[in-house]
């Protein structure tokens, strides 16, 4: 029997130090009578989607009314606000605009606007073609909305901060430690880490890109299978930087996935400007030249991962010839602002995109947990998911101390 409290045990062992699982641990530490330990693979935490997200922090504009992503996305867009603000981390919420190019996309901006307005968004403004030019003087549109409470947050000293809060609490954050395999004991689990055995009671998995794996290796089927993108950046140059005072985005394509490319202004002050969206032959491999064998493989066997691809062989292939060709990269950017040009951009950075999809080959748009005998795992946390992270923490806690039977602090 595995009791809880003892030496080398604890309730809890949240598995993922990424921005949601920190935010998991650091609600279970908070608001429940538990002892938790996040184990974090990479000698840092952060270091995959949280670190390389673009720092946006999104208003909920794009999401099905109802849906777990609305609900969260606004609810966590003003509790991520609220915590920048009372632990002094930097962020600016200086909004954004959304931009039609042509006539051809009025009626989407239409349908976006509605989906905000639906979604409880304040302040959302309809732009005519010259009122564009008082938010953003160099972009071009046929119309546009203003998102007044879209902005930009550091999340890698969000997680750190996160990260004091539970030490705070008497839990723990291990980094460098990485959790193999996971089995059930008699009243509890035994994690085979990198560090030696660990007994738990209870366990969250929050693996991110390796989720999937990460559930197989508990005895638990996902269900899904991830399946890597890589966004791929531009940076803009101090006369491209002139050019973008704050975030533009185009009006996206509904039949598409991605929201296509788009202009960031970072906290620093530079400009990325991206990303495309190709499909990644590595999990963990930011450079288009990162091909992990063993990755490729799993993609190339995804049940319904061809269907999915014949479905956007037109648009897989124009993110890629623009992997390879900064000329049509910067033609997609021109046509949000015509006056920039080749030498206005500069090679950026990348992030990898960990996306879940079902065996139809649909990818999995929503938030998505599976449940079991003294676990719950995270296999999609997708954009917003940073943004969010305070709601989905404390939405992943309230579904792990019913199902681990934990008891709420007086």
């Amino acid at each position: 029997m595995i009791a809880p409290r003892t030496s080398g045990s604890v309730d809890v062992a949240v598995v993922g130090g990424g921005i949601v699982g920190l935010a998991t641990a650091r609600a279970l530490a908070t608001r429940f009578d538990a002892r938790v330990v996040v184990f974090e693979a990479e000698g840092a935490l952060a270091s995959h989607q949280t670190g390389h997200n673009s720092g946006v922090l999104h208003s909920g504009l794009y999401y099905k009314p109802g849906s777990h992503k609305a609900r969260l996305c606004v609810d966590g867009r003003r509790a991520m606000v609220d915590y920048c603000r009372a632990r002094g981390i930097a962020h600016d919420v200086c909004g954004k605009v959304v931009v039609a190019t042509a006539a051809s996309e009025v009626g989407r901006l239409d349908d976006l606007e509605a989906r905000g307005r639906a979604n409880g968004l304040e302040g959302l403004r309809r732009l005519r073609r010259e009122e564009i030019a008082d938010h953003e003087p160099h972009v071009r549109g046929v119309a546009g909305l203003f998102v007044p409470t879209t902005g930009i947050v550091d999340y890698v000293a969000v997680a750190a901060a996160f990260a004091a809060d539970i030490e705070a609490e008497g839990s723990e954050v291990r980094k460098g430690v990485r959790v193999l395999r996971v089995e059930r004991r008699e009243g509890g689990l035994l994690l085979d880490t990198t560090a030696g055995p660990l007994a738990a009671r209870n366990l969250v998995g929050c693996a991110g890109l390796q989720a999937d794996r990460f559930a197989r290796a508990s005895g638990v089927e996902p269900g899904v299978s991830i399946v890597p993108f890589r966004g791929e950046y531009y940076e803009l140059s101090p006369r491209g930087r002139s050019l973008v005072k704050n975030l533009v985005y185009p009006v996206p394509d509904p039949a598409y996935p991605f929201l296509g490319v788009h202009f960031t202004r970072k906290l620093s002050g530079a400009v990325e400007a991206g990303p495309n969206a190709v499909l990644a032959l590595a999990r963990e491999g930011y450079s288009r030249t990162a091909i992990d064998v063993r990755d490729a493989l799993a993609i190339a066997t995804t049940p319904g991962f061809w269907q999915f691809a014949r479905r956007h062989a037109a648009a897989g292939l124009a993110e890629v010839v623009r992997s390879f060709s900064k000329a049509r990269f910067v033609e997609a950017l021109a046509a949000i602002v015509p006056d920039l040009g080749p030498d206005d951009v500069e090679p950026g950075g990348s992030g990898i995109r960990a996306q879940a999809m079902d065996p139809s080959g649909r990818l999995v748009d929503d938030f998505h947990f599976v449940e079991a005998e003294r676990m719950v795992h995270v296999l999609n946390a997708p954009s917003p998911a940073a943004t969010a992270s305070i709601e989905i923490g404390r939405t992943i806690a309230g579904v792990a101390a019913h199902r681990f039977d934990l008891a709420a602090r007086s």
